[in-house]
């Protein structure tokens, strides 16, 4: 969300997905249904006008299918995720992504999470994750 609506920490989140910063940008394969849900709230709500709305979706979906390298949600991701919602008291798709982190972390040690969920951040610390909240960017 950050990198495509303007809030706090979207120029920090923008820097570092530039194609130019050499950064692999990795998410689950749910994150395109949280996205177009959080924008369309967004608009519904009145936070962000249509045309603005429409823009970020349009952006969004070309990233996600040119720039993003994209992990699939497998009966394992799926069922480690239900053991952090449970350990850590995790919302459901938080757990996914979650579980998705920490599988290419297991091959990765250098990823960091970014996120600016709160509970999420906390519960990825515990699990050796690094992480970094793009609202402590402003």
């Amino acid at each position: 969300m950050k990198r495509y609506v303007q809030e706090t920490g979207v120029a920090w989140v923008q820097a570092l997905a530039a194609p130019n910063a050499g950064h692999s940008l990795i998410v689950a394969r749910i994150t395109l249904t949280e996205t177009v849900a959080a924008i369309t709230r967004r608009e519904r709500g009145g936070s962000i006008t249509p045309h603005d709305a429409a823009t970020a979706l349009a952006d969004f979906q070309l990233d996600f299918a040119r720039q993003y390298i994209i992990v699939e949600i497998s009966a394992g991701i799926v069922a480690h995720a239900a053991r952090l919602a449970r350990r850590h008291g995790l919302r459901g798709y938080d757990a996914v992504q979650l579980a998705a982190a920490l599988e290419i972390h297991a091959n990765d040690s250098s990823m960091w999470l970014l996120s600016a969920d709160v509970e999420l951040n906390t519960a990825a610390a515990v699990e050796g994750l690094h992480v970094d909240d793009p609202n402590s960017h402003p």
